[in-house]
């Protein structure tokens, strides 16, 4: 007879064998507290223009080499629940400003660490969250009196480059003034008249070889593909597209034919050949020159196709179909039909181009307005190239945001300083307990200057005091001087450093909200998974693309 162990009383005898559960300041907040500190500093390493890149190999065995605090955190994969919920946050802070994944990160694990300091004094995580809350609407009160730039005119291309400037030159210092004059272009070039911008229009080409320097703006779409057939150019193209293969058709049943000579046999071949150069030829009635195709080109229909001068052009992604007819105002086909002529697509010059030893095909679009722009970046390594991409990421969602709300604050520390230096005076004002969480909520805005000043090799203490002077005479745009070797501070929109007003209102609102989140959790319980872990979704042996 086995022996019989009893439970614990309590809680955990309710659960399965095997249950965890924490409960307490020591066991359950402190905790958490600790896993979002520790993922908050790793982070802080990689913010802004100085920061260190991270180099992240994913559970594919992917690697990246990046400072971009978002993709950071979409390829790591954080197991504890606290730390969870901060990422939660970024992405969210992703999804509505585009830029500012970083900022929400540190900001929240500042707020925790500050935190922790109240607990451990004995003040309550209710009175916390509450003081934080108060210094939140009060930073929201302030933070549209700190405006200091507002674009009205976004199709000048002179404020919206100096506007977006600053997006680039946090990832990519030295090449911020070329990169927002090519970003900038892009923008500019696809902006609709009616309806909002969209980032999607903004599409990046990526080929291997020659410099950054060598990058180009492309009104339409570029494709790494060579042409299927002989013809590789044509200038005011009409454009069929065609989600189906360019083939003989093929039956829905399987049928049998009985060929009892070889002129029967060469009867039934020439009957489908026939077919299918009516086919092409009715297409061709029609006025096309370019045929594009989501599957792939038959022997025999590139052999009319050659004998007609039609260029045929296979696409391999659906997405890649869909945008194209959206560039060239066409309509993507399910059969081998000609089409109509509202379904025809038009482009003024479609050409194969050889960048480096790579063959790009390219649509462009010499009309004012474009649907689309390609960026093509040119670059040494993949990795390179990437970081790059998710540069002009940040910088069209900058270029969105400003479409929206023109109003941009001042960067470089200096709007994080004159809210900590404001929230510290409305602290004095309360007569409770929250008064020292809003004074703690001021003290975790100095952490961004100090951040950017850790990150350039200088001593963050004497910034942040430097700061506290500049602004406490007024200066309201005095920022962290990166350029400097010694520590000092300038006046930041004299060298066009600014952040979106959106970014930082929804940074702080998406901080704070995790921040409370992870002090009102007073218990973990984690229930024993049945059956042991279960496979991760896109990991090997997994169907789903990475």
């Amino acid at each position: 007879m086995a022996l019989h162990v009893p439970k614990a009383p309590g809680f955990a005898s309710m659960l399965k064998e095997g249950a965890r559960a924490y409960s307490g300041l020591e066991e359950a907040v402190y905790r958490n507290i600790n896993a979002c500190k520790e993922f908050a500093r790793s982070v802080r390493s990689a913010y802004g223009p100085n920061g260190m890149n991270k180099m992240i190999i994913n559970h594919i065995e992917k690697q990246f080499v990046t400072s971009d605090a978002g993709t950071i955190m979409r390829e790591l994969d954080v197991e504890h629940p606290a730390a969870k919920l901060m990422i939660e946050a970024s992405q969210m802070q992703e999804a509505e400003a585009g830029d500012g994944t970083n900022f929400v990160v540190i900001f929240c694990g500042a707020l925790l660490e500050l935190a922790e300091e109240l607990l451990r004094l004995g003040v309550t995580s209710s009175d916390i969250t509450e003081g934080y809350e108060k210094a939140l609407a009060k930073a929201l009160e302030i933070l549209p009196t700190l405006s200091c730039h507002e674009i009205k005119d976004y199709r000048s291309l002179i404020p919206v480059r100096n506007a977006i400037r600053a997006a680039v030159m946090s990832k990519q210092l030295g090449n911020e003034d070329f990169l927002a004059d090519l970003i900038a272009k892009a923008c500019i070039s696809i902006m609709p008249e009616q309806t909002t911008f969209n980032v999607d229009n903004i599409r990046v080409c990526k080929i291997l070889g020659s410099g950054l320097h060598m990058s180009e703006v492309v009104p339409g779409m570029v494709f790494k593909r060579f042409v299927e057939g002989e013809v590789s150019s044509a200038t005011k193209a009409k454009i069929a597209l065609y989600s189906c293969p360019v083939d003989i058709i093929q039956t829905e049943t399987k049928g049998t034919v009985l060929i009892k000579s070889a002129e029967e046999l060469k009867t039934f071949s020439q009957g489908e050949e026939n077919m299918l150069e009516q086919q092409i030829k009715a297409i061709v009635d029609t006025g096309v020159n370019v045929i594009v195709s989501g599957g792939k080109f038959g022997d025999m229909a590139l052999h009319y196709m050659n004998k007609y001068g039609i260029m045929a052009v296979r696409l391999n992604s659906k997405f890649d179909l869909r945008r194209l007819s959206k560039a060239v105002n066409g309509t993507v086909l399910p059969r081998l039909t000609p089409p109509s002529t509202e379904e025809l697509g038009y482009c003024d010059n479609v050409y194969v181009h050889e960048l480096g030893d790579t063959s790009v095909t390219i649509f462009k679009s010499e009309a004012a307005e474009s649907r689309i722009a390609t960026i093509v970046i040119r670059g040494s390594t993949d990795n390179y190239m990437d970081d790059i991409e998710r540069v002009i990421d940040d910088a069209v969602n900058t270029f969105k945001g400003l479409t929206r709300d023109g109003r941009f604050l001042a960067g470089g520390g200096a709007v994080e300083i004159e809210l900590a230096q404001q929230l510290a005076e409305y602290a004095d004002t309360l007569p409770g307990l929250e008064q020292y969480a809003v004074r703690k909520f001021a003290a975790a805005l100095e952490f961004f200057p100090k951040a950017l000043a850790e990150n350039s090799g200088v001593n963050a203490t004497e910034i942040v005091n430097q700061l506290y002077l500049a602004h406490k005479q007024g200066k309201r745009t005095e920022g962290f001087d990166i350029e400097s070797e010694l520590p000092a501070t300038i006046d930041v929109t004299s060298k066009n450093i600014f952040d979106l007003y959106t970014a930082k209102y929804w940074g702080l609102k998406y901080a704070v909200g995790a921040a409370c989140t992870i002090l009102k959790v007073d218990e973990i319980i984690m229930a024993k998974r049945a059956g042991g872990p279960k496979p991760r979704a896109g990991g090997p042996g997994s169907d789903d693309e990475s």
